[in-house]
């Protein structure tokens, strides 16, 4: 099957779908909206994929450019005459693709896009647009799923499917050291992988880590990944004399991830929205406990008393506490760890969650013959 994969940027996940468009014997082709100059993903397409370029360069995708990028869209579907187009996020890539008039048309969420974005009301309006449009589409949680049925694609046309995580790769280990380089050796080590961007929760990250390092000197936390927000944190961390006890990383590469994990006693997200959370699988694969806020997605994930802790959304005094109790929680810790593992090992396996992605452009071609 000849599938236009049509995505935002190209990142560790594009990458991950479009190998397995090849792996699966389709004849993938990649159209990205934006083309920035340091790309999130490092590695080269799959072999087998061939790019598409716009034919006008674009680095930033603006709204008012929609009406130019459907006419160029066009252009592109009747060079590369796809047998399916898969497109997302939503009120982006969707929603260019479904104003095309492409068919058949997989949209794929990418969870913040319908569970954060939709609460302003031109987002939420774009979504509908482009939904209604779709033949097939693809979501990574049930709470996913459910709100794109309230904004009108029909309960039949959905697919939902972690996005998983390579259970190989991810895996309990050997840190190779990096503790004792960290100077960490004896010390309760919490990993945040998360951008450093208010959707993510760091603020209430930081201030709820601050409360906790406070009372329990041997706290560390190890922080991974850039944004906007670090100065802030880097303050935060400083007003309340617990720098010391923190460790950012900076941008670490996919092949270097599972060493960090394997550091760490326990995984933490603060995030205000997610589906399901692919660094999250991570952590769970690598045997890690988890702190997370108790948004939907991460409560598909995390059961309270099984294999972490959930905290109310926002609440650094909550979050604080949960660290604290984590922290004092002994053997039970080992015990949540390896129902992390079981648990990713059932449900987030990517080796066999990909082989949906063929099931979804089936039943997207299926409807378009229906109808």
């Amino acid at each position: 099957m000849r599938v236009l994969y049509f995505t935002r940027s190209y990142t560790s996940h594009d990458f991950r779908f479009l190998e397995a468009m090849v792996q699966a014997g389709h004849n993938a082709f990649l159209l990205q909206l934006e083309s920035p100059v340091d790309a999130p993903e490092r590695r080269p397409l799959p072999e087998g994929v061939r790019r598409i370029e716009w034919r006008k360069t674009r680095f930033a995708h603006r709204r008012w450019q929609i009406p130019w990028r459907v006419a160029e869209l066009k252009k592109i579907l009747g060079e590369t005459k796809p047998d399916v187009v898969h497109a997302g996020p939503v009120q982006s890539c969707g929603l260019i693709a479904a104003l095309s008039g492409v068919r058949p048309l997989v949209i794929m969420s990418w969870g913040s896009d319908l569970l954060w974005d939709t609460r302003r009301w031109l987002p939420r309006i774009e979504a509908k647009v482009a939904l209604r449009r779709a033949d097939a589409f693809i979501g990574d949680c049930e709470a996913v799923r459910r709100s794109a049925i309230r904004l009108g694609v029909s309960e039949d046309k959905t697919m939902v499917f972690p996005w998983g995580v390579d259970l190989i790769h991810f895996s309990p280990g050997e840190d190779a050291g990096l503790r004792s380089r960290l100077a960490w050796d004896g010390c309760f080590v919490l990993l945040s992988t998360r951008a450093l961007e208010p959707l993510y929760g760091v603020d209430v990250l930081a201030q709820g880590f601050a409360l906790a390092a406070k009372a329990e000197p041997t706290m560390r936390l190890l922080v991974l990944g850039q944004g906007s927000l670090r100065p802030w944190m880097e303050a935060v961390f400083e007003q309340n004399r617990v720098s010391h006890q923190v460790h950012f990383a900076g941008q670490v590469d996919y092949g270097d991830l599972p060493t960090f994990y394997r550091c760490s006693d326990l995984y933490l997200s603060a995030s205000h929205s997610d589906g399901s959370s692919v660094s999250l699988m991570e952590a769970m694969a690598c045997g890690l406990p988890v702190v997370a806020s108790d948004i939907a997605g991460n409560s598909e994930w995390v059961q309270a008393g099984t294999n972490g802790w959930l905290f109310e959304d926002g609440n650094a005094q909550a979050l604080g506490d949960a660290l604290f109790e984590a922290r004092n929680a002994g053997a039970m810790l080992r015990q949540f760890g390896a129902q992390s593992r079981q648990l990713a090992r059932a449900k987030a396996d990517w080796s066999k969650n990909r082989e949906r992605l063929s099931e979804a452009y089936e039943k997207a071609v299926a409807h378009r013959e229906r109808h």
